[in-house]
């Protein structure tokens, strides 16, 4: 049967159904009864002769149907979402050798239809991919669902239910949100117009559905483009895609990308980027899931998208350092399926340079799809930093002080950044930070002593410095009647307290909070100095320049200086050394990697490097007897660049440093 027919029927019942909304709505019909009959006469025959009727056919839809609330339905196959990069290069990586097909990544929300013996039973939304919410009563508001199709065995579909971006401008001058708020995008618009209890009101929204995935059906055929190609047969326009016909280049897939990015424009299709999928189904499967996603597709974003949102207010809370962070609190916006309300405004200087005070629009985004930022401010003018600023500490009362300091932006050139501080050594929130971070499980690693506990603690007095932590059993007796604890739980957090007395160099030197010493600072100072804290302490007073170490840069080597001048601070350094024991590193550990390729390197990581954690890729790579580095410089000798790798592969291209795939590196440094 030729193709051309579905597009006719398509077409015809988009225009009847045209005719009598004129008709019945708008009091205002463009053709007579007696051509409305005629067209009316010739679909039913197409639907015959074809074996498909959509669900929004004028020949079935009687009426609307209007249902009490949505049921719940589970989905026997999870409806899992898909990795995401902005990378092209992690396409390459992905496609490996395998066959892909690059489709639209249609902008909506995701819907699955199930067919049985040739009907529809049942459409539903994804859900949270394990259980979704059954909309069949709205399927005859949306267009592009076949109520019934020529095949007989059973069917599972699954698509995009969405809003021409043409409909919705027309659309979001009159329609509201729940809130009484204009809609902001039309992937909002589509979700709450397909959810809806009343069909009728779903079919003004002028939503369309659009297949991208067989689930179930045609099990004879072995590729996911096999079976889409049997969907126009069935009445459905599947989703644009194309499929490789051998490996294909960098510059292939960003040509296919843009020509891609064309067709949807041409089209009046929303997207926000484009698919890559292995076509094999068999393959597919044997990649296996995580928990979020299947490994058989990776999502290509073209950018950070930005959602428009309105700031609330400004908070202020003081840091372990001193430094009072500020903390933009706006309308909720969804992004990438989570809602977003908070995002951090860095220090004065981006305040500033935004002009932002309360009330403005901004607009809000995902950086790298992970990280909540405020890009803009829509409502420039009238800014006033004396009225945005607390004068007083939040938390202590004493008076704040602004601090200007130098930075060095991305291209190395100087800036003065400003940030607001509290001086006060004793405020109660920064010494609670300090302790949370001294008993943290990159420091002294005390298990349930939690901030919640130790606000408790403080709050008793129990706590003034890090040593009283080792003196708890003085208040054992008061501390088994606060609310929450009692004999097993007392016993438990003292335990957990001796055990912390066995740490070593590196855990020690963490726990005192020298600034921007982590665990790569911590390690590359254990094995300059044999994990002898009095050596590194000796270095000091020597003026060991630390600037010679991996990643070593000028401001650390100013930051431990300055660290070891503060004689309160020399005091913790030498009490709490009397309460612990630091573990001696055995003779041939030091020897461990020496006979490696990349012993002696220098290699950082960008990315996701699975099935590795950050800090366990860094333990592997110390393993190796090399040092993991945490940004790109000059000193870099490799970079491993792994899943959604961010902005140190440009660094490490500029500089012309190495860069290793996972599967690169362990092969040389010849990890199983």
């Amino acid at each position: 049967m030729e193709q051309n027919i579905f597009d006719k029927q398509r077409e015809l019942t988009k225009r009847l159904n045209r005719y009598r909304e004129e008709y019945y709505n708008q009091n205002a019909p463009s053709v007579s009864d007696a051509v409305y009959d005629r067209l009316s006469d010739e679909l039913k025959q197409m639907e015959q002769q074809t074996g498909v009727c959509m669900a929004n056919s004028p020949t079935q839809t009687v009426g609307y149907p209007v249902v009490s609330k949505l049921e719940n339905t589970s989905h026997v196959i999870p409806l899992l979402s898909l990795d995401k990069t902005k990378s092209s290069e992690d396409l390459v990586r992905f496609q490996a050798n395998h066959q892909v097909m690059l489709m639209l990544k249609l902008d909506g929300l995701t819907v699955k239809l199930t067919y049985e013996e040739g009907l529809l039973k049942e459409a539903s939304t994804r859900g949270d991919g394990n259980e979704g919410e059954i909309i069949t009563h709205n399927t005859r508001g949306i267009s592009g669902i076949p109520a019934r199709i020529p095949y007989k065995e059973r069917l599972v579909v699954t698509g995009e239910a969405f809003i021409p971006p043409g409909d919705f401008e027309k659309l979001r001058t009159r329609l509201l949100d729940s809130d009484g708020k204009p809609y902001k995008n039309g992937r909002n618009l589509a979700a709450g117009s397909v959810r809806l209890l009343n069909a009728s009101v779903c079919r003004e929204r002028r939503v369309r559905f659009v297949p991208f995935h067989v689930l179930e059906g045609y099990p004879e055929l072995a590729a996911k483009s096999q079976k889409l190609y049997q969907l126009p047969a069935l009445g459905f326009s599947i989703c644009k895609f194309m499929v490789s016909q051998r490996v294909l280049t960098q510059a292939e897939i960003e040509g296919g990308i843009a020509q891609l990015r064309q067709f949807a424009m041409e089209n009046d299709i929303p997207i926000d980027g484009v698919v890559m999928t292995y076509n094999d189904i068999a393959f597919s499967k044997s990649r296996g899931r995580t928990g979020h996603h299947y490994k058989d597709g990776m999502a290509f974003k073209f950018e950070d998208e930005m959602f428009e949102s309105r700031l609330q207010e400004i908070e202020w809370t003081p840091t372990r350092s001193g430094e009072i962070a500020p903390v933009a609190v706006f309308e909720p916006v969804e992004i990438d399926g989570c809602e977003v309300s908070r995002a951090s405004l860095h220090n004065l200087t981006f305040i500033e340079e935004l002009e932002l005070m309360p009330g403005n629009r901004i607009l809000v985004s995902k950086r790298n799809m992970i990280i909540p930022h405020v890009e803009e401010n829509l409502d420039r003018g009238g800014f006033n930093l004396e009225r945005i600023i607390p004068l007083q500490c939040p938390c202590c009362g004493e008076p704040t002080r602004i601090h200007a300091g130098q930075s060095r932006t991305a291209d190395n050139a100087e800036r003065v950044t400003r940030t607001l501080f509290c001086d006060n050594p004793a405020c109660e929130t920064r010494r609670l930070r300090q302790f949370v971070h001294f008993a943290g499980q990159k420091a002294m690693d005390i298990e349930g002593l939690s901030e919640a506990t130790l606000e408790k603690l403080i709050g008793k007095g129990f706590l003034h410095t890090y040593m009283d932590i080792y003196r708890l059993d003085r208040y054992r007796a008061e501390i088994i009647k606060m609310e929450g604890f009692g004999e097993k739980s007392w016993q438990k957090l003292w335990d957990a307290i001796q055990q912390s007395r066995k740490t070593t160099f590196e855990r020690y030197v963490i726990a005192m909070d020298i600034p921007m010493i982590g665990n790569n600072a911590g390690r590359a100072l254990c094995k300059e100095f044999g994990g002898n804290l009095g050596a590194f302490e000796m270095a000091v007073y020597q003026g060991y320049d630390f600037t010679q170490l991996p990643d070593f840069g000028e401001t650390l080597h100013q930051n431990i200086k300055n660290w070891f001048l503060d004689e309160e601070n020399i005091y913790v350094w030498d009490e709490l050394q009397k309460l612990v024991e630091i573990e001696k590193k055995p003779a041939e550990e030091k020897a461990v990697g020496e006979d490696s390729l990349f012993a002696g390197r220098t290699i950082v990581v960008t990315g996701k490097v699975e099935p590795y954690t950050r800090e366990g890729i860094h333990d592997l790579i110390a393993s190796l007897g090399a040092y993991p580095g945490s940004s790109v410089s000059k000193k870099t000798d490799y970079l491993i660049c792994g899943e959604k790798a961010g902005s140190k592969l440009a660094k490490a291209r500029e500089l012309n440093i190495p860069v290793l795939t996972p599967t690169e590196f362990f092969c040389r440094a010849k990890v199983g």
